[in-house]
């Protein structure tokens, strides 16, 4: 069991340094099976992967801006989303003079575009599917029905042009009719 634990570690490790050459980044991590959420990695090798110095990783946490996961014991544990923030924190704060409350709006950005891109993943039409309004206003998926379907090849229509208004005279409307 312990064997198998060290071995995952050691895995996430060569995840982790795999974001910090820029190899691969979180959406691909999360795609071929890795935690990203889970909390692996101790101060001193979290530190040792990025290049940060420790008292700056402990820094981050007092403040809120990167806030690792607690053992039982007390101790911080970084996880691979973790770690790329932090990768970023550097490179937005060292090379463009970003403050941290920047960073921090930044990094928070980042995180809701990431999770906005995976709902639209989730999303794609996938050819049996339709978008519909919930009562709150969300996008909700629905499963599209074989009569609707017929209903909307075999519907013969008629059209019909109406007038769109004075100002654009020229233009018209169709309206489908059934």
């Amino acid at each position: 069991m312990a064997r198998m634990a060290q071995q995952k570690r050691r895995l996430y490790e060569m995840c982790a340094m795999a974001i910090v050459e820029r190899r691969a980044d979180l959406d691909g991590a999360a795609r071929v099976g890795f935690d990203i959420e889970l909390p692996i990695l101790s101060v001193s090798r979290a530190a040792e992967i990025t290049g940060v110095h420790p008292q700056t990783l402990r820094q981050y946490d007092r403040i809120g801006l990167v806030v690792p996961k607690r053992t039982e014991g007390g101790a911080r544990r970084y996880s691979l989303r973790d770690v790329d923030h932090l990768l970023q924190a550097q490179r937005l704060s060292q090379d463009d003079g970003i403050n941290l409350s920047g960073v921090m709006r930044i990094l928070d950005l980042e995180e809701q575009n990431r999770e906005l891109r995976r709902e639209l993943d989730q999303l794609k039409y996938d050819g049996i599917s339709v978008f519909t309004a919930d009562a709150a206003g969300g996008i909700t998926q629905t499963r599209r029905s074989r009569r609707a379907r017929h209903w909307r090849h075999r519907d013969d229509t008629d059209r019909r042009a109406l007038p769109a208004g004075e100002e654009s005279a020229s233009k018209s409307v169709v309206l489908w009719r059934r």
